[in-house]
């Protein structure tokens, strides 16, 4: 048993945590560095309460819509039928493909002053400019829109499978007690699917404070765009680090409410009924209100979006689409090809190490590992960047040393940091899948496998990897599209003149070269639809099952 302990897999363990633990050490080691007292008074004077203000007013906004809207169509679909609820089923998720930041470009161009939207209003009127008022939507409201759009189906997926497997049973009991829909909703359903709920709301709120390119675009001061400031306009990492570790501040406030939220109660179907009940079949006037409510966010999430940046991209586009656009891709390609590689393969030692392991040391690691996706890009980028460029220094001091020449940085010269901060934000991505599917894997497995003379090694090698290939795939899929959509840490940390697609729509709509970014867009849409169209089969296979 002890050999179990002290494993390779355990030393594999303890090391992928210690790395994925430095960038969070680092940010929160400034916090204590003196000598940035000049920096950080004018921040804290000038911008630094706008920072919190912003923060704070976009999460409000965000929470109330993501969780209104998440729970509204997930209570549609999963306890009602209506005319198109098999399509809306899984068709509410397509716009996590989406990113917020493609969004506001598209929705910037289409409400723009020369945009389709207002001239054609312009023209059915007869106004002229500065003779009505239009809401601009690159404003603070505007931000948060977005982000309820693209962000409220973390909300949707949690609350629908929570009101499908925990609801059925005790809405049953509820209704022999005499109670009506609504009031079955608000005192059955709502409570028992309030954890899943919270979580959606969490997750959505930690992507939101992640975000930098919409926020950015709409002059939205958030900690995100403080940090970029930080950085690259006052040439001062440690204020940048500061910044950083008040933002991680924010997040963990975030984790520690959602599990306050829980308390000590739990949220038990004890009915024995695992079966979804038949839904309330609806017709008239609550059918047309409830495919409203299921189209309307659709519509503003995905088709509309998708349907503009299709035509921004076939009729005006990126003039260097040819040879341009193919270096673009390949370095998107590239990033997300390597890191979805290792994360996969660090993920599958990983909780393949604490399935083998009999101590709680090795899960507790896996959770430590599976923390760095609550920590948003801009502080995993400077967390890496400030210990990684240290040791870049050092290693071509020594270089110098031994060989009479300076290689230049090695580390932050090229992609291997970058990969680095990729690993440590999306690692956990890949660990949560591969651990789900391991533990459906029978122990009498490993018992087979190990009475026919295989080592752990062989066991997994020929074992289970072909029984989790799918999953492995499923995994890397899920982190090589993260990585296509990642814009903070890859604007820090990119090296010099080596851009991706995220990072040149977001150069050319800073540039308010709307048309040319849809094409890049359009790239980085396409891809995150690989693992909803997956997702979306898998729900619709659930409800027929």
């Amino acid at each position: 048993m002890r050999a179990h302990r002290f494993s390779p897999l355990l030393i594999v363990a303890l090391l992928v945590a210690a790395l994925a633990g430095l960038p969070v050490a680092s940010v929160g080691l400034n916090l204590f560095v003196g000598g940035t007292s000049e920096t950080w008074s004018h921040l804290s004077q000038t911008v630094l309460p706008e920072y919190i203000a912003n923060s704070l007013w976009l999460c409000l906004g965000v929470g109330l819509g993501v969780g209104s809207l998440g729970v509204a169509t997930a209570w549609l679909t999963a306890m009602h039928d209506f005319p198109g609820r098999r399509v809306f089923e899984w068709a509410l998720v397509l716009p996590l493909a989406m990113p917020a930041y493609v969004m506001a470009y598209v929705y910037t161009d289409f409400l723009q002053f020369v945009g389709p939207v207002q001239s054609a209003l312009r023209e059915m009127t007869g106004w002229q400019a500065g003779e009505y008022w239009f809401p601009d939507i690159r404003t603070l409201p505007g931000a948060m829109l977005m982000f309820v759009c693209v962000l409220y189906p973390y909300v949707y997926l949690l609350a629908r499978a929570a009101f499908l497997e925990r609801a059925s049973g005790m809405l049953e009991a509820a209704r022999t007690l005499g109670m009506g829909p609504w009031r079955a909703f608000f005192a059955v359903s709502l409570p028992l699917a309030r954890p899943a709920i919270v979580a959606g709301i969490a997750l959505a709120l930690m992507e939101t404070l992640a975000d930098y390119g919409t926020v950015a675009y709409f002059a939205v001061n958030t900690f995100t765009t403080g940090i970029y400031r930080a950085w690259f306009s006052l040439g001062d990492r440690v204020a940048a680090a500061q910044l950083a570790a008040m933002l991680l501040g924010f997040v963990l406030l975030l984790l520690m409410a959602e599990r306050t939220s829980r308390g000590r109660a739990r949220y038990n179907n004890t009915t024995g009924r695992n079966r979804p009940m038949a839904g309330a079949t609806l017709s008239g006037l609550p059918a047309l209100i409830a495919i409203l409510a299921c189209v309307l966010p659709l519509l503003l999430g995905f088709l509309l979006p998708a349907a503009l940046l299709l035509k921004m991209a076939f009729t005006e586009g990126d003039a260097q689409f040819g040879e341009r656009f193919l270096v673009l891709s390949r370095n998107s390609f590239l990033l997300a090809g390597l890191t979805a590689i290792i994360g996969v393969a660090l993920a599958l030692l990983m909780a393949y190490g604490a399935r083998l392991s009999k101590s709680a040391i090795t899960p507790l690691l896996n959770r430590l590992v599976g923390l760095g996706y609550a920590v948003p890009g801009a502080v995993i980028a400077v967390g890496v960047l400030i210990p990684v460029t240290r040791l870049d220094n050092w290693l071509a001091g020594q270089w110098l040393h031994w060989f009479g020449y300076n290689p230049g940085l090695m580390l932050t010269g090229g992609v291997a940091a970058l990969i680095y901060a990729y690993l440590v934000r999306f690692l956990a991505v890949a660990l949560h899948t591969v651990e789900s599917s391991l533990a459906k894997i029978t122990p009498n497995m490993d018992d087979a496998a190990r009475s026919l003379g295989l080592g752990q090694g062989q066991t997994l090698r020929r074992v289970h990897v072909p029984m989790l290939r799918g999953s492995l795939l499923t995994a890397g899929l899920l982190v090589f599209v993260d990585v296509m959509k990642e814009l903070p840490a890859t604007l820090v940390m990119r090296p010099f003149n080596f851009d991706t697609l995220a990072t040149q729509a977001y150069t050319l709509a800073s540039d308010e070269r709307l048309a040319e970014a849809s094409t890049a867009a359009l790239a980085i849409v396409a891809v995150g639809l690989l693992p909803l169209i997956a997702l979306s089969r898998q729900i619709s296979a659930d409800r027929q099952g």
